[in-house]
């Protein structure tokens, strides 16, 4: 046994002894680095061998060495004061909490009194509590329907829930190309929504680009899964408006004010567009199976309003005067049009539905979804707070970043004549200023200028050949792909010409 113990103070001295070394060494190295006499004692011992330039080299050292000193000095008392703050910042934050809970415990007991208080005086008159609670019920809903003034019941429940609210910094971090991973991932692992990095590299792109997104495609697909998947990665779910083939005007999509009970009947879509006036986060209306109606009827309002460059415009009345007890957010009967709120309609092209105009095409995104996503590993990935204020810098970042080149532009002028030339079609200004939004931000999400280009170009430009009679174009067909080839690169505008191919077949 007196091995083992031995061992164990050898062993143990080995390593405390090294501590205990160290510790004596600090101590001699500041008695070493602050004793004066020593210094004088070196100065004493050369003094003699200066001459008039040494001493003043000398005298350098000596005011370096002083401020190095002063330095450590001032640093020593830097970190011991900031340590006593942040100590006294904790005892502070301690005696806070302790006295929110006290605050807390008297109003609870507050709240008690006053309810034994309430129950005391309905046991005096003879009649239980709840039954005083019906009594005045009934009696109010003997009284005038809208007595209360309130005509916006839903839009007040907003502000009542929103009335301390502050907006929040997420300190979002990452970049257009991580979104699309961080949304495929999530999609993937959260709700087994598999979609190729392409298509929402396609998707964001789009929604740099507008406020209105179609998604179009054969049914099953997933279009209305993949907005919705957006909502739910956003931590606001999509308020999704069923469109029914009565729609006809605005009224469907906000509401109206009922001349009869004095109030207004509010839609959801209505309640969504007013919430997310109070908040910096991305909210998100499905305007599922939008064209059952047609669309420039309901949504006529809303394309004159998101198209207007200044968004301080974009303003739609709801009643013609204000009541004093009207939604905070209502000024004169007018409601503001949050641009943090993206609007993705879904639409089956069959004989059930209507075919969707240019001017809902023009002002709009739309995304071709015809084929099922591919199961893969993704990796575990939670929803996500993002605010709309930096999303939205990421995308004017990307569009002053990737301008599209002089040589692509030039190279879409010359389509621009060829098209006209051939077909009689000309696409205008509107679609390059948006084909400007569009390209820089897919590229910013990882993808190449010349796919971006090729994409929009097929989904928002060649769409209008079906317009046409195709059986007369149909030879011109061939000589526009050749051209497509020879102008862009062989094989680079790959969408456009399967989508001519295909198109010829038709014929």
């Amino acid at each position: 046994m007196d091995t083992v113990f031995r061992f164990l103070y050898e062993f143990l001295s080995q390593f405390f002894g090294s501590i205990f070394t160290i510790c004596i060494s600090i101590v001699q190295g500041l008695k070493q680095m602050f004793d004066y006499k020593a210094y004088l004692r070196i100065l004493d011992f050369y003094k003699d061998d200066f001459k008039g330039p040494e001493w003043l080299f000398v005298g350098l050292v000596i005011i370096c060495l002083l401020i190095i000193i002063l330095g450590i000095v001032f640093l020593i008392f830097f970190f011991i004061r900031k340590y006593i703050r942040f100590r006294k910042t904790l005892v502070e934050q301690e005696e806070l909490l302790n006295e929110v809970a006290k605050l807390n415990d008297e109003v609870s007991s507050l709240v008690k009194e006053k309810e034994d208080i309430l129950a005391m005086k309905v046991s005096h008159l003879g009649l239980k509590p709840n039954e005083a609670d019906t009594e005045e019920i009934e009696n109010k809903s003997e009284e005038n329907v809208n007595a209360d003034g309130i005509r916006f019941a839903k839009l007040n429940e907003v502000d009542l829930a929103y009335a301390n609210y502050t907006i929040k910094n997420y300190n979002n971090n990452f970049s257009l190309e991580e979104l699309v991973e961080l949304f495929r991932n999530f999609a993937a692992s959260q709700l087994r929504l598999y979609y190729k990095t392409e298509m929402i590299r396609i998707f964001i792109s789009a929604l740099a680009s507008t406020k209105l997104i179609i998604l179009q495609g054969i049914s099953g697909t997933g279009k209305t899964s993949l907005a919705y998947a957006w909502g739910k990665f956003l931590k606001h779910d999509s308020c999704i408006a069923s469109v029914q083939p009565s729609w006809r005007d605005r009224t469907e999509l906000f509401g109206y004010f009922n001349e009869f009970t004095k109030k207004f009947n509010e839609t959801e879509v209505l309640k969504a567009i007013y919430e997310a006036g109070y908040t910096d986060d991305v909210y998100t209306v499905i305007l599922d199976e939008m064209n059952i109606a047609r669309v420039e009827y309901y949504f006529a309002e809303m394309l004159s309003i998101l198209e207007m460059p200044n968004k301080d415009e974009w303003v739609v009345e709801l009643v013609s005067s204000s009541w004093p007890n009207d939604p905070i957010k209502l000024i004169d009967g007018k409601l503001k049009i949050s641009p943090n709120t993206w609007y993705i309609g879904t639409i089956n092209n069959d004989d059930s539905t209507f075919m969707v105009t240019d001017k809902v095409y023009d002002r709009a995104m739309p995304i071709d979804i015809n084929d099922k996503g591919e199961a893969f590993e993704p990796i575990d990935t939670p929803a996500q707070d993002i605010n709309y204020s930096y999303l939205d810098r990421l995308f004017s970042d990307a569009m002053q970043q990737n301008q599209m080149s002089e040589e692509i532009l030039q190279k879409i002028e010359e389509m621009d004549n060829y098209v006209i030339k051939h077909f009689r079609i000309a696409f205008g200004n509107r679609i390059v200023a948006h084909m400007k939004k569009f390209v820089p931000v897919y590229v910013a999400c990882g993808g190449e200028e010349v796919s971006g280009v090729d994409y929009f170009i097929a989904r928002k430009i060649l769409r209008k050949f079906e317009q046409l009679n195709v059986s007369y174009i149909r030879d011109e067909i061939d000589g526009f792909v050749e051209f497509l080839d020879q102008t862009f690169g062989q094989g680079k505008m790959k969408e456009c010409e399967e989508y001519l191919l295909r198109l010829k077949k038709l014929t």
